[in-house]
């Protein structure tokens, strides 16, 4: 089996995995949008050999399908990133909900105090 074969092969149980994973909501669109296109573009850079071998000889990389593997790489190098951007922010919202939280348990215990 060659590695052009394996590749598509691995691109379409991707693909579907993936709209597996939405259709049981398990993955949100926003995200899976980007895995589908992931998935789309490997698809399309296996099925036109010529394509990645013509890419492969102006890179001077000797195994074309080294490429494949290379641009991958590169794709969950940027998503890593994206979510870590994602978990940042979520990050300080949590901290500002949590002091928010935490101001509004301590007007709410200085009311109690008040009255008593």
């Amino acid at each position: 089996m060659s590695i052009y074969v394996l590749s598509i092969a691995f691109s379409i149980l991707f693909l579907v995995i993936v709209f597996e994973l939405v259709r049981r909501q398990r993955l949100k669109e926003q995200y899976s949008l980007l895995w589908i296109l992931f998935g789309v573009l490997l698809l399309a850079v296996s099925i036109n050999v010529r394509f990645l071998e013509r890419v492969a000889e102006w890179l001077d990389v000797k195994y074309a399908p080294a490429l494949l593997f290379l641009f991958g790489l590169l794709f969950c190098f940027a998503f890593i990133l994206h979510l870590t951007i994602v978990v940042s922010k979520l990050t300080g919202q949590v901290l500002r909900l949590t002091q928010e939280l935490a101001i509004m348990k301590g007007k709410r215990t200085d009311g109690e105090g008040e009255r008593n």
